[in-house]
């Protein structure tokens, strides 16, 4: 996982320069009040800090779009330089019209990468890793800080200060950051498959993964440029094929899953039974711990049925199947096609039968899904094909004929990708092709109560098997208007048809897509009313009261040095704890530390109030006010600062992702102009203690609505994320119809 890792920390180097950005104005605001003489026109003061905030809120109402249409790395390069042109008007600026324009190009440069890299970054790592990586935007923001205040203590410490160098030296790193983006960062692979660009979206994650087989995620990939609007909740019992018998009520008339494995005349079948995994029993009933709490989410309990049973350590590689070859092996008599990136639009409507030239590569992403050529393997599991078929072009479900073994159909979190045929009608009265992911469940009547064991030899009676719970959906290249069309077999229409049809602004009044918006921006608005922005502007009057200010007085210190130097060691309080919450992160979990920190928000908020309201002397006070503060950001970073953002980059659907993103960041800053620009007239009207006890009532109303509403989402793969809301979002809508 070395190359994702890689990708992500060159990724939040853009949010180092934010991090620098922020931190640099600070100081220099200080000089650059005298030499444009503004001390009795707060106003422009104000709109000097202010403007990269107006800038930031401008691009992020166009940046979902664009990024969904030109992909996630031109905006990044973008962002780069644009940091490069602001720094060097900055360092030039005659005048405060020209230094406002290029705090307006700044600000654009810090809304393009503060949206875009927690996407950038959620697309590109595993899902084991996925929080672990997304926090480092937290932690390369906050470095960028200490690095710039330190950098501007020492300037504040000559003869004269420059500010605009203070300001200006941007340009250095936002060229090593353009250097990044040109040469290092791929585009994602997720972006590419949603343009149907499989051979680009293959090589990239064989770059990320650092392995050649890929193709069980390439294959999650493009099930993802769903919505998952009609993902419904089944049961199956799996095991080696004539392992079933009759305590288990299975009929053979039922609908079955064919899986097969690495070596030909291996398979195994999934048979539906009625309801004993845990995630069964969730979407039906909740969670024993969840019954009796009102107002609580089904979605919350329905993600967290998901963990009771997540492995400890998860892995790309199959668990629950650990011998399972791909899905999606090519065999080398399959036909290929290497124009279908530059084809694809011109051949709507054609049909894609396997009739190109041959070719004997495993880079075979043209192949269909299902093999035309049926062998002894699937004879029972698909209709002999009669006619032409319509078929998607990114791997056979079929082992190759040679029976060397493939990759592994496990995708991240002990979550398993599979497809059924079945010409007999399902609940809606249809039958047909449908893709499922599996995920073991708890069995209280297995055999054995171990995960299944495929040897690959003939059913056995002792043999093992297990419970496995299944959201099932129609496949993303199998619309319902294919159904229509009374198809012979799987067919499927071809990726650039779905590509064609692009996310629109409908897509977002999708049930799952509404929840999952509902929990993003809902997450936004708690987060900046939660008082950081408030904290972060009183630290240094907070700390002087402490007598650190006299302290460093003594060394020969001035005002302004002072307060530099007492902001640099706040923000290298916040670096420790960023490590541990990207430690934490994906093994306690995104909910549990938000729930876990938000408390300790909600004391040190009260401890702020009684400092403020109650006289226990200067020293006490002084101190209670210190370890208030440093307990406040030390938290904050831990929980509430990246939290937000990296579950706002898991919880879209691929397609209006982009789209989602723009509205949740476009809220943030919305939100962060709101409470900058209340704060004085707050602490006019209720006083500083008035200030601090609103942020914690806030606090207060998060933690409430973080137990309620958040969901668990550590470890699973995104798309499976996005069902999960659509299944929420369905389970909400009935219990209101109830």
């Amino acid at each position: 996982m070395s190359g994702a890792v890689l990708v992500a920390v060159a990724a939040a180097v853009g949010n180092l320069l934010q991090g620098w950005d922020n931190a640099t104005i600070a100081g220099a605001v200080l000089y650059i009040k005298k030499e444009f003489h503004l001390e009795s026109e707060p106003a422009i003061e104000g709109l000097i800090v202010a403007m990269s905030l107006v800038g930031a809120t401008l691009i992020t109402m166009c940046s979902g779009p664009i990024s969904d249409m030109l992909g996630r790395r031109p905006l990044l390069i973008i962002s780069s330089v644009l940091y490069f042109i602001s720094g060097l008007i900055m360092l030039w600026s005659p005048n405060v019209s020209v230094l406002l324009l290029a705090r307006l190009l700044d600000g654009f440069g810090i809304g393009l990468a503060v949206t875009l890299i927690p996407v950038y970054i959620s697309e590109t790592a595993p899902p084991e890793i996925r929080g672990l990586l997304n926090t480092l935007p937290q932690f390369t923001g906050s470095g960028g800080m200490f690095l710039s205040y330190c950098m501007v203590f020492g300037m504040s410490l000559m003869e004269a200060p420059s500010w605009r160098l203070m300001l200006g030296v941007l340009f250095i790193p936002s060229i090593i950051y353009f250097l990044l983006t040109v040469f290092f960062l791929p585009e994602s692979p997720r972006w590419l498959v949603s343009k149907g660009r499989m051979l680009e979206a293959k090589k990239v994650l064989q770059r990320l993964r650092g392995t050649e087989d890929v193709a069980g995620e390439l294959a999650l990939l493009v099930e993802g440029l769903g919505l998952g609007a009609d993902t419904s909740i089944e049961e199956y019992i799996i095991g080696p094929a004539n392992d079933f018998t009759d305590d288990h009520d299975i009929s053979a008339d039922k609908d079955q899953i064919k899986l097969y494995g690495s070596e030909q005349g291996v398979s195994w079948v999934a048979r539906p039974v009625s309801g004993q995994s845990t995630i069964g029993l969730a979407s039906r009933r909740g969670s024993m711990a969840n019954q009796n709490v009102p107002l609580m989410d089904p979605l919350v309990t329905l993600f967290g049925s998901v963990h009771e049973k997540l492995p400890e350590q998860g892995s790309t590689r199959s668990m629950l199947f650990p011998h399972f070859g791909s899905m999606f092996n090519v065999g080398e008599n399959q036909p290929r096609n290497e124009d279908w990136d530059v084809e694809s639009h011109a051949r709507e409507g054609e049909d894609y039968a396997s009739d190109g030239d041959a070719g004997d590569s495993d880079d075979n992403l043209q192949s269909p899904l299902i093999s035309r050529q049926t062998t002894s393997m699937d004879k029972d599991m698909v209709p002999p094909v009669h006619g032409s078929m319509t078929n998607t072009r990114h791997g056979s479900l079929i082992p190759g004929n040679d029976g060397e073994p493939g990759g592994s159909t496990g995708i991240g979190g002990g979550w398993q990708l599979a497809w059924k045929w079945s010409e007999r009608e399902d609940q809606d009265g249809k039958g047909g092709f449908k893709r499922i992911y599996l995920h073991q469940g708890g069995a209280p009547g297995s055999r054995r109560g171990s995960l299944v064991s495929l040897s690959g030899t003939d059913g056995h009676p002792d043999a093992d098997y297990v419970q496995a719970a299944a959201l099932v959906s129609q496949p993303a290249l199998y619309p319902k208007e294919l159904l229509n069309q009374h198809p012979v077999g799987p067919a499927m229409v071809h990726p650039s048809e779905t590509v064609a049809k692009g996310p629109s602004w409908r897509d977002l009044f999708e049930p799952g897509v509404k929840h999952a918006l509902a929990v993003g921006v809902g997450l936004q608005i708690l987060q900046q009313f939660a008082g950081i922005n408030g904290v972060l502007y009183y630290t240094p009057q907070i700390l002087e009261q402490a007598g650190v200010g006299v302290l460093l007085s003594h060394l020969g210190l001035g005002s302004a040095s002072t307060s530099l130097l007492i902001s640099a060691l706040t923000t290298l309080l916040m670096l420790p704890c960023i490590a541990v919450a990207m430690r934490l992160m994906d093994i306690s979990g995104r909910r549990t530390l938000l729930l876990t920190t938000i408390p300790v928000l909600i004391v040190s908020l009260i401890l702020l109030v009684l400092g403020s309201m109650v006289d226990l002397g200067s020293v006490v006070n002084a101190s209670i006010s210190t370890v208030s503060v440093v307990l406040y950001f030390c938290f904050f970073v831990m929980g509430f600062g990246p939290i937000p953002n990296i579950l706002c980059a898991e919880i879209f659907p691929t397609r209006v992702r982009g789209l989602c993103i723009a509205i949740c960041a476009l809220t943030f800053w919305i939100c962060d102009i709101i409470v900058t620009y209340t704060l004085p007239v707050m602490l006019k009207s209720v006083g500083l203690a008035g200030v601090f006890g609103l942020y914690a009532v806030v606090c207060i109303i998060s933690f409430v609505f973080v137990y309620l509403k958040v969901p668990e989402t550590k470890g699973m793969p995104l798309e499976v994320i996005s069902e999960f809301f659509a299944v929420g979002a369905k389970q909400v809508a009935a219990a209101k119809e109830n």
